[in-house]
């Protein structure tokens, strides 16, 4: 890293400088990181877990970058080179979740081809496993990884664990929403929201006997509705109603547990456009403009769990975007 130059950038600052000379050494870090990130050759990765021993995991793969970001608790814990799709066999962009995990997994389309420590995204086929990487697009639409750094990613992926295709996407942001999912409530209701949370583990942390649903709750938009997704099934549904006039954006929340300081649910957020051209603003409001029927607001509590996604699309819902149990969001 070149110091010097964070001096002679530190010398321009005036008064109360103390505060921003921590932000603009903190800048400068994250662009000296981008520029370490870039340098990755195929098969190269980073993996600092130490970083954030603990939390919710979330997986972001850049198709323009054709790598692999690791993100846990907010915090850039991991980044790899990979091989999405190539023409004719594009890796979908959208937002999925983990369905299935397979250590020695052998494709059942391509000649029972091996594709060991295989995250599966959607039952017709994209996964993120151990491959060739020639530095290029290369792949029949899964995301292919260096073996060692499927194997890490193995460990810390869990079966809902959300993974993001995109273009472009910012890193995560904190989000304590004062009230619940879809609506707000009154102070002394609080104590019902913890307990309703209360003893439920993140789903990395569950055992074989501890396991639970895995739960995710989607709004479109497009549709002015929103579903309740229990292990890839649809259990509930209402009409969505959304206040003001703006889109809503492409954004992920991972739900990390109640937070007593504000008598809200704490959130972590990533948000994501399809194309590197689009813009996309990560958004504070976003979860305070839902709002959804009674019925399914009350559904929707009592199966929260720390790691549960809310995914916020203004794409539509119906089968060319989301298929069935595939649980795929589509761009």
């Amino acid at each position: 890293m070149d110091t010097g130059h964070l001096v002679d950038r530190r010398r321009l600052l005036t008064a109360g400088g103390a505060i921003a000379v921590s932000a603009l050494f903190a800048e400068v870090i994250a662009e000296e990181a981008m520029k370490e990130i870039a340098k990755l050759r195929p098969g190269e990765y980073t993996w600092h877990p130490e970083r954030q021993p603990e939390g919710a995991v979330a997986v972001v793969v850049s198709l323009p970058q054709q790598r692999v970001h690791v993100y846990r608790n907010g915090v850039r814990i991991a980044v790899s080179t990979c091989s999405t799709g190539k023409p004719g066999h594009s890796t979908p962009t959208g937002v999925f979740v983990v369905l299935q995990k397979d250590k020695h997994h052998h494709s059942s389309t391509y000649n029972n081809a091996p594709m060991p420590n295989m995250n599966r995204l959607t039952w017709s086929g994209v996964a993120l496993h151990a491959g060739n990487l020639p530095g290029y697009p290369a792949s029949h639409g899964c995301v292919r990884l260096p073996l060692e750094f499927s194997e890490k990613l193995f460990t810390i992926t869990h079966l809902g664990t959300p993974v993001i295709i995109a273009g472009a996407h910012s890193d995560p942001w904190e989000l304590t929403h004062p009230g619940m999912v879809l609506s707000a409530y009154a102070e002394h209701e609080f104590e019902q929201i913890e307990n309703s949370l209360d003893g439920k583990k993140h789903p990395v942390d569950w055992t074989a006997t501890q396991a639970m649903p895995i739960v995710s709750v989607i709004a479109s938009s497009a549709d002015r509705k929103i579903i309740l997704v229990e292990n890839g099934g649809v259990v509930a549904e209402s009409a969505l109603t959304l206040v003001g006039d703006d889109p809503l954006g492409s954004h992920v929340f991972v739900l990390r547990g109640a937070h007593d300081g504000t008598k809200g649910l704490h959130w972590l957020a990533i948000t994501h456009a399809a194309d590197a051209k689009d813009s996309y603003q990560p958004e504070s409001r976003a979860l305070q403009r839902l709002k959804a029927e009674a019925t399914f607001t009350e559904k929707t509590s009592a199966r929260m769990h720390p790691g549960m996604t809310a995914i916020l699309t203004d794409a539509p819902l119906h089968p060319e975007t989301r298929s069935g149990k595939d649980f795929v969001i589509m761009s």
